[in-house]
């Protein structure tokens, strides 16, 4: 793609970055009603089956993770056009899933102006190693990063860690403002968990919170995790480093069914979103059909994306990612072939 192609690219999207307040407005009543009115389901179906409870977890998770995408447009101002409209609406959704606002706004902003960039790794983003970085780590840098890429790990602990642990601590460096957005979102996460707990009591608090946000935070990382993380993705050292290209080769096209497209509140058009950060959720799909170019992405489905599970690291010479039996059956071919060339 040249760079005129991709500043054209670029200026197709400017139609779709203007939010729509009915929409979003819309979009709120939709997705928060509903999760609240599963929770409280969840909750009386407890004197009933804990099974039923599970079922309508999963569909309350579902709920959270839209209410997270809400949150996630706020922190990129565009789900309204006022930004202290996205502040407020962005703190409260942050509180709902236990993200701090501001915090999490830094972290992102960093994340999509480093995307792909192999040389501006470790904020925002999912741990990953090149081939050669790997191959000159240590036993236990190896031993961390194969516990840290192991599904359980990534999808089970990873959310306990990220959402219960990590987001409640300020990053290093963090201004005034930031502290003071984190510290507000921890008392009122304590303080609405405090009354949850005090009128249905703790036990009936964490039989029905907890499956939701463990089923909700595990949605949460697979699909970020997936959207990077595919064959034939595009990353570059920074000299080679291109905005446009990491946001149409680096970002995928996760083509979900409709229902699950819904839920996940066309999170899935991750390439457009990459592109313009701008462009609010309720438009991805439309940029998408009405821009040619972006027809062409790269595209995973349902079923494919489980492949993503075997990628492990970054081949820089082959340009895609490759799992460690391929490092492991590349190393024993090499020994042959040096023990070959000594024996002649």
């Amino acid at each position: 793609m040249t760079k005129q192609k991709q500043i054209q690219l670029k200026k197709q999207m400017a139609p779709y970055e203007k939010s729509n307040t009915k929409e979003s407005v819309w979009q709120l009543i939709n997705t928060i009603l509903p999760f609240v009115g599963l929770w409280f389901l969840a909750y009386k179906s407890l004197s009933v089956s804990y099974i039923l409870t599970l079922i309508i977890a999963v569909f309350a998770a579902g709920f959270l993770v839209r209410i997270f995408i809400i949150f996630h447009d706020c922190c990129h101002h565009s789900f309204f056009k006022n930004r202290s409209a996205n502040k407020i609406i962005g703190t409260i959704t942050g509180i709902i899933t236990i993200f701090p606002y501001s915090q999490w706004q830094h972290d992102h902003s960093v994340h999509h102006a480093t995307s792909s960039n192999l040389d501006k790794r470790g904020v925002g983003d999912i741990w990953m190693l090149t081939v050669d970085e790997y191959m000159s780590a240590s036993a236990w840098q190896k031993i961390a990063y194969r516990l840290y890429r192991n599904p359980i790990i990534m999808f089970g602990l990873g959310p306990i860690y990220v959402f219960l642990i990590k987001n409640r601590f300020n990053r290093k460096g963090a201004r005034t403002k930031e502290r003071l957005n984190t510290y507000l979102t921890n008392i009122s996460i304590v303080v609405l968990y405090g009354l949850l707990c005090w009128g249905l009591g703790w036990e009936s608090f964490l039989l029905v919170q907890l499956p939701i946000f463990l089923i909700s935070g595990a949605a949460g990382i697979w699909l970020f995790y997936v959207q990077h993380t595919f064959e034939d993705s595009y990353f570059e050292e920074d000299a080679e480093w291109e905005y446009v290209k990491a946001a149409v080769e680096g970002s995928s096209f996760y083509k979900l069914p409709k229902p699950l497209q819904w839920i996940t509140g066309n999170i899935g058009y991750h390439h457009v979103h990459h592109l313009s950060p701008r462009v609010p959720n309720y438009k991805l799909e439309e940029a998408h059909n009405n821009t040619e170019p972006l027809k062409n992405v790269p595209t995973i489905t349902l079923s494919t994306s489980l492949q993503s599970l075997k990628f492990h690291l970054w081949d820089e010479k082959g340009k895609k990612f490759v799992a460690y039996k391929e490092i492991t059956n590349y190393l024993q071919h090499s020994k042959k072939s040096e023990m070959a060339s000594r024996l002649k």
